[in-house]
């Protein structure tokens, strides 16, 4: 599978930004989807995870009630509504897929993802 991220920019403390992730073939339903992010001199981490079937969702703690994951099978694409951003949400910001990840400690690891998009930088300006 092939991911497109988009959606990224700069926007002020408080806004809002929707990242899309946009994948190729006609399987996607049966992959797991995530969102991962990268600030400068950081590692990557874990933001979001949404399973196959978009029956549950995982968050991690500093952007739970912040950051909304979906996805729509017949359209091929997962999204990341972020809403309340701060500067500390500063990043690029990755989409990745793979059938494998199910458990909750499995969908966000980043070693259980094969598949990654290109990153979309997102600018929160304090």
């Amino acid at each position: 599978v092939q991911l497109q991220a988009s959606g990224g920019g700069l926007v002020q403390a408080g806004g809002s930004l929707k990242l899309s992730c946009a994948a190729s073939g006609r399987t996607f339903s049966s992959y797991s989807m995530c969102w991962f992010r990268q600030a400068p001199g950081k590692e990557r981490e874990f933001v979001a995870a949404i399973r196959r079937s978009g029956g549950m969702t995982y968050y991690a703690d500093s952007v739970k009630g912040r950051f909304t994951i979906s996805r729509d099978n017949a359209k091929n694409t997962v999204w990341l509504q972020m809403n309340s951003l701060k500067a500390e949400d500063t990043a690029v910001y990755y989409c990745a897929a793979d059938p494998r990840p199910y458990s909750e400690k499995s969908l966000q690891s980043i070693y259980e993802y094969r598949y990654w998009g290109q990153g979309t930088q997102v600018t929160v300006s304090s």
